[in-house]
């Protein structure tokens, strides 16, 4: 998959060379030539330049990007600017750092609907993330084994658990479901999440709700992709 990362300040750096390491083509792009420098060995390409500059973002290959991530944090400002000029593009999906809450509001006002807020997903988590569309959150407990928040596989919906048999089909533990309700509040669309309680062989899954799966990553992605 390909990536690219405005703003490589301490999370946009750790985000851009965690993907990179996970084996994707990652560009991250920095204002600051020093950073470019510092981490083009580290991150398959660096780039420097000004990204509220319509037509320096635009020499970027955007369209072939499967997620734009705008990680700039301490010039609210700039990330704006540059989130602005991204909407002018046809990019897939693009992801914007949040650090306060008038910043989301604005973010929200210009139809972005997906938000990094770095003091609540590491950047482990939100590569995860990135990577498989059907992750909605990861939490990584040692090096071999995590627990994943993801989306239902379509073909399981109406099953229960004993009739899906994840355990042998896929050596993963569904440690509950997360039932999801979509409210408005001022305008403002939100997911509220609902537990369910510890899964059992008769919990039914349906449309929408959400697996917790305990187990190794090469199998959780099995299971989900």
């Amino acid at each position: 998959m390909k990536f690219i990362v405005f703003g490589l300040g301490h999370f946009g750096k750790a985000l851009a060379i965690r993907l990179t390491e996970l084996g994707h083509e990652v560009i991250g792009v920095d204002n600051d030539m020093k950073k470019v420098e510092q981490f083009k060995d580290k991150i398959t390409h660096t780039v420097c330049l000004n990204a509220t500059d319509r037509d320096a973002v635009g020499s970027l290959p955007l369209k072939d990007a499967n997620a734009v991530i705008v990680a700039i944090g301490e010039d609210e400002a700039a990330s704006l600017m540059t989130t602005a000029v991204l909407k002018q593009f046809d990019i897939k999906r693009i992801l914007t750092r949040a650090v306060s809450d008038l910043q989301k509001t604005v973010l929200e006002a210009m139809k972005i609907d997906e938000f990094i807020m770095p003091e609540e997903e590491s950047a482990e988590r939100l590569a995860v993330r990135l990577v498989n569309l059907n992750v909605v959150d990861s939490f990584k407990i040692s090096e071999n084994y995590s627990i994943i928040e993801a989306k239902v596989p379509e073909q399981y919906v109406g099953k229960t658990l004993a009739e899906a048999n994840f355990t042998n089909e896929f050596k993963v533990i569904i440690l509950t479901t997360i039932k999801t309700n979509e409210v408005e509040s001022k305008g403002v669309k939100k997911i509220l999440k609902e537990a369910s309680g510890i899964a059992t062989s008769g919990t039914r899954l349906e449309t929408n709700d959400l697996l917790v799966i305990f187990g190794e990553m090469e199998n959780i992605n099995k299971l989900i992709d």
